[in-house]
């Protein structure tokens, strides 16, 4: 997938190149630990999906300029600084391959690492008065910690049904994608139905990409073998909503019985799995996550016909058809 990916950041490569000097140069401080934790994380950066976004947006609606590169950074800055404080919640060791902040460092430096990045990130749009930028991703940072305490408030329960699953996806990983798509429009362009427009796009893809991260738990012949991570923390996503929603109430009772007392059981968890796919809850989601890339190629095609537009109708179907 890396040449498709080196394909769709074509139009944009050369502004990614300055990016990374902009955003390692954003991440310096004084305090030599955190100096040496921040220098980790550059190294270990992932695709950086959301500064090729925020470009691409630009790119499509305008000319690409400083404000666009201060948007870039601060959306990875706080993404960062999400994932950093994402993985002392869960307790996650490892993050794309490596270890995470909080397995090198402990909790307690992990939690201001994150904090730093916070205020890092705010001070970046404070000191260049982008405060369209700073409304627009301190909404979405609200949004991230309301889906993620909503999850976990009903894992108790195990009560979601379907709307409040999108509710939850929603706000915990669409929001970011959406506010990355709309600060690269707001950086060249600032009318803001087109602002919205570009957020709305976001939102669209940002649940598709989470419905696909949800398909990767189950397996299947295009993603390879289950996982079951999330029944073992008693998620209740979209293949297991559905299949719930199919099935009587004495195997509905039996399902959750095993989510609530045994998702530690490899042997139970298959068995959740097997029922799921039985039922055709994967199928069902897949229509949804197509649905949602559908409905963000037709928005899509309401915006400028240029190269960066190509690009992103590529990075659309890249999110929904991604292997990991």
């Amino acid at each position: 997938m890396s040449k498709t990916l080196n394909k769709i950041k074509a139009p944009i490569s050369g502004e990614l190149k300055e990016f990374e000097k902009h955003f390692k140069e954003s991440m310096k401080s004084n305090v030599a630990l955190l100096d040496k934790i921040t220098y980790y994380i550059v190294q270990r950066k992932g695709k950086q999906m959301r500064p090729m976004f925020v470009f691409l947006m630009a790119k499509m609606c305008g000319e690409i300029n400083p404000s666009t590169y201060n948007a870039a950074s601060l959306t990875e800055i706080l993404h960062t600084a999400t994932l950093v404080h994402d993985d002392v919640v869960d307790d996650s060791m490892e993050r794309r391959g490596f270890f995470s902040i909080n397995a090198l460092w402990k909790n307690k430096i992990a939690v201001l690492v994150g904090d730093f990045l916070f205020g890092r990130g705010f001070l970046l749009a404070i000191d260049n008065k982008e405060y369209q930028h700073l409304h627009i991703l301190s909404h979405a940072v609200k949004k991230m910690s309301e889906g993620e305490l909503l999850q976990l408030e009903k894992a108790r329960k195990l009560d979601i049904d379907e709307a409040l699953y999108y509710t939850i996806i929603r706000d915990k990983t669409a929001s970011l994608l959406a506010s990355a798509c709309s600060l690269g429009i707001a950086s060249v362009d600032k009318d803001e139905a087109m602002i919205e427009k570009g957020r709305l796009l976001g939102e669209k893809i940002g649940m598709a990409f989470q419905i696909k991260d949800d398909l990767f738990d189950y397996g299947d012949t295009d993603i390879g073998k289950p996982k079951g991570i999330d029944i073992k923390e008693k998620k209740m996503t979209l293949p297991l909503i559905y299949a719930l929603q199919q099935s009587t109430k004495s195997e509905k009772k039996r399902i959750i019985n095993i989510i609530k007392k045994d998702s530690t059981n490899p042997k139970k968890v298959k068995e959740v799995i097997e029922f799921v796919k039985k039922s055709g809850g994967l199928q069902y989601t897949k229509d949804v996550m197509n649905r949602y890339q559908q409905e963000a190629f037709d928005l899509l095609d309401t915006f400028p016909d240029n190269e960066a537009r190509e690009s992103i109708r590529s990075l659309i179907k890249y999110v929904a058809e991604r292997k990991k």
